[in-house]
């Protein structure tokens, strides 16, 4: 009986100390990101360079896309520090490509809803830490909504309905408050079924910064859809 507390125990400390990891290296990469992305879109040259050269956001799209398959193929094979190095990479590409929101919308309305997006995320983060519900039938049903969002997305790149336009941006803001209550308690379950804070189980706090990382700003991009002031 001793030694089951003992475990368990030890367990709950390492899956504390992951999480503070975790979130440490979610908090960096959204930091990259918005940096990158502020700071390009305040460059003539960039956007310059972007008129010459507009398939450059169509590379940085799918070197994102390559980064992505990588790590979640390979993340348990290669070093941390390869790992960390391709997340920071990732969230360059990810500034990249979410410059032009400042040219689309105003910068007091791209705040406003980061901070909106921060406290709705951090709110359904904690429940699905904290909640003693299984949200794994939830979690399929929102694997399913995500793809059909995808689809609706890529079809009303041809059709540009409006109507389409919103319904898949209200979809999306509910599927990825889901998924971040879900995905957080997934991953809990991972560090609690590993239960030590070595590589090993840092590299599963890196794969979960990357998978809450991306709920965030996915979340971010339908908010803003929503909220935003355009310019």
């Amino acid at each position: 009986m001793a030694n089951y507390v003992s475990t368990q125990t030890a367990a709950e400390s390492a899956v504390a100390t992951l999480f503070k990891s975790l979130y440490m290296q979610m908090a960096a990469a959204l930091t990259v990101t918005g940096l990158t992305a502020y700071f390009l879109s305040q460059s003539a040259d960039f956007w310059f360079f972007l008129a010459e050269n507009p398939s450059m956001l169509w590379i940085a799209l799918f070197a994102q896309l390559g980064l992505v398959i990588w790590m979640s193929a390979g993340l348990m094979r290669m070093s941390i520090s390869m790992a960390t190095v391709l997340f920071i990479l990732y969230s360059v590409l990810m500034g990249v490509t979410m410059s032009s929101i400042f040219m689309v919308y105003t910068m007091s309305s791209i705040a406003s809803v980061f901070f909106i997006t921060a406290g709705t995320f951090l709110v359904m983060s904690i429940l699905g830490y904290t909640t003693r519900l299984d949200l794994t039938k939830l979690g399929s049903l929102l694997f399913m909504a995500l793809i059909g969002l995808i689809i609706a997305s890529v079809v009303n790149i041809f059709l540009g309905s409006e109507t389409l336009y919103w319904v898949v941006s209200y979809a999306g803001v509910i599927i990825f408050v889901g998924l971040a209550a879900f995905d957080t308690q997934k991953i809990k379950q991972m560090f609690l079924e590993y239960g030590s804070a070595d590589e090993m189980g840092n590299k599963i706090a890196l794969f979960g910064a990357l998978t809450l990382y991306l709920d965030f700003i996915n979340l971010f991009l339908f908010l803003l859809r929503i909220l935003g002031d355009r310019r």
